[in-house]
């Protein structure tokens, strides 16, 4: 918690004036057509009008209402969280205006939706939140995890793993303390949690609100929440009301105000029902002058363009150096990486068996005269990239969950996406090392091509940056498409293209040249041409002969690969673009991640 000059909690009070959340047309996601979709007429609907609210450091202020009322909107801006809608008026923090980039280092945003890895233990969980978000040794994150799990009552699920719908774990109350916990580590003065009753039974559900009343009242802590229907007992631990309908406050301040409110508008509340769900029944009775807001909208937009205090993001200072990111960002992905065998056991069991089924399969074709076919060779090496390109796929659910949760992450300022994707690279090079030499070392010795060492390490070093090229795709696209069966599919796609266009089945003067473009792109073409050239040049390809009529050499090696339009020179420079691909891709995906991100923020 931030302390002032005389070491004292700083307190925070939260206010909205006038403020108003006009619907804009998501141009940046679906275009001009998807705003037609839509219907243009949605950019001047309002999701919020006028709404003027507050929160107190050491209560309970709970949004509320009907399903669509706002609810997430609201607490979306009180967080500094980016809006797909035009903002107008004020949120002020202790009577100033707010600085996003300040006020994400003091306050906790806890949203409906648990980002946690499922394959982590609870205290790995909180441990690796608390060393990313804390500056300091690892004793004292160490320190802060064990204050947590006994304030949060997890000590007895320590060691037990978050799990998934399909892995069993922790139960959903218990999931919902851990996000809570999550982002706690810090110790924020403000915590603002979207439904934290949300899924739960009703003695789970009581246990969070105990848990969040218990910090507010013995911590000061400015606590914020939207809830649907809360049943009695939740209602009150509430404090604060804020009733929201149709973006339209109808109600700010305590329970005992609104009960008064509707005995005042000739409303019984009956025993069986709660002041909260009954006034939402009967909205209409508490409406305020509504018309009068709706004048004062367009007034208020204009005075204030949009000055929900200082909106711009101010300079963000990490908590950790991005040497100490990466290596902490390593370690998580590390340990969900190993706790995946079946991503292991299938990806290496499948590169071993490959190869051996391949090897066998052209077993010696190289030196057997009665079986060696140009084509046959060529054959096995257009296989064995498809292969090596189109079995990459398996790390694109790793990368989408691991994206949600490096959004909520990197948007509240614990760490820089650049450490993610340097982090991310260093961890899968040795899986994919291994996977390339396991398949390389099985199928090269048995179909029989060159019987040198030289020839075996660059058909190796080839084999190498195909892998590493390939999961360097899936990064970039991982970090494009919005869910798995979108990425599998254009994936699947774009990689058809590249082996259509790689020169192997239309040769590159055949091409439009309106495609050609996609021949230089192609992941296909640059190793296919390695593997021909490792194969085909140096000295002993000119007294190689690939193609012979009665016992009559008619081509050989470089006369192949000259009728290819090969050069020996392209052995090396081949393996430069190759590399290129590499790196491009993985900034790439560092650029999109980077924008995601920076909207998630502004």
């Amino acid at each position: 918690m931030s302390q002032d000059s005389d070491g004292q909690k700083t307190q925070y009070w939260i206010k909205t004036k006038n403020l108003s959340c006009k619907l804009c047309p998501r141009y940046s996601e679906l275009g001009w057509v998807g705003w037609w979709w839509e219907g243009a007429t949605d950019s001047n609907r309002y999701i919020l009008r006028n709404v003027n609210c507050e929160a107190n450091p050491g209560q309970i202020t709970a949004i509320t209402g009907p399903s669509g009322a706002g609810k997430t909107t609201l607490l979306d801006i009180l967080a500094g969280m980016a809006m797909s809608c035009r903002v107008s008026g004020h949120v002020l923090v202790n009577d100033q205006p707010m600085s996003r980039a300040y006020f994400r280092r003091v306050s906790g945003y806890v949203t409906q939706d648990e980002a946690l890895f499922p394959l982590l233990t609870v205290e790995e969980t909180l441990m690796y939140s608390a060393r990313l978000r804390l500056q300091g040794r690892l004793d004292k994150a160490a320190a802060r995890v064990r204050e947590l799990l006994e304030e949060l009552e997890l000590e007895n699920i320590a060691g037990m793993r978050i799990g998934s719908e399909s892995r069993r774990g922790i139960s959903g109350g218990e999931k919902r303390r851990v996000s809570i916990g999550a982002d706690l580590v810090h110790d924020p003065d403000v915590l603002l949690i979207d439904e934290p009753t949300s899924g739960l039974d009703s003695a789970s559900a009581l246990h969070v609100v105990l848990l969040l009343k218990s910090m507010a009242k013995n911590q000061g802590k400015t606590i914020v929440l939207t809830i649907h229907q809360p049943g009695f007992r939740i209602l009150e631990l509430i404090d604060h009301v804020v009733l929201l309908s149709k973006g339209i406050v109808h109600h700010h301040g305590s329970l005992h105000q609104l009960e008064e409110r509707l005995k005042l508008a000739g409303h019984s509340i009956p025993r069986h029902v709660n002041v909260l769900e009954f006034s939402i029944d009967v909205m209409e009775s508490l409406f305020i002058d509504i018309q009068e807001n709706s004048n004062n909208i367009e007034m208020s937009e204009n005075k204030n363009t949009p000055n929900m205090g200082n909106l711009e993001v101010n300079h963000i200072s990490y908590p950790n150096s991005q040497f100490s990111e990466v290596l902490i960002l390593s370690q998580r992905f590390c340990k969900n990486i190993f706790r995946t065998k079946q991503l292991f056991a299938a990806r290496t069991i499948q590169a071993f068996l490959v190869g051996i089924l391949l090897g066998t399969i052209f077993m010696n074709v190289n030196n057997d005269p009665k079986r060696f076919k140009l084509q046959t060779q060529i054959g096995f090496f257009a296989f064995s990239l498809t292969f090596l390109l189109s079995s990459t796929t398996e790390a694109l659910p790793i990368f989408l969950q691991e994206r949600r949760i490096l959004m909520r992450e990197t948007s509240r300022g614990v760490y820089r996406i650049s450490s993610y994707v340097i982090s991310n690279t260093l961890v899968f090079i040795p899986f994919l090392l291994t996977v390339a030499l396991l398949y390389t070392t099985t199928v090269y010795w048995l179909v029989g091509l060159r019987r040198d060492i030289d020839g075996f390490l660059y058909f190796s070093l080839v084999v190498c940056l195909v892998v590493l090229m390939s999961n360097s795709f899936v990064a970039c696209f991982s970090a494009l498409v919005p869910n798995f069966i979108m990425g599998a599919s254009l994936i699947a796609g774009v990689m058809g293209a590249f082996f259509l266009f790689s020169g192997f089945f239309i040769a590159k003067d055949d091409i439009p040249k309106y495609w050609i473009f996609m021949y230089y792109l192609s992941l296909f073409k640059y190793p296919f041409e390695c593997l021909l050239i490792n194969e085909y040049g140096g000295k002993k390809g000119r007294g190689r002969c690939v193609e012979s009529v009665q016992g009559v050499c008619m081509l050989d090696g470089n006369g192949f690969l000259m009728q290819q339009g090969l050069k020996e020179s392209e052995k090396w420079m081949n393996l430069v673009v190759m590399l290129v691909f590499v790196i491009g891709y993985r900034i790439l995906c560092f650029l999109i991640l980077w924008y995601r991100s920076c909207r998630t923020k502004s």
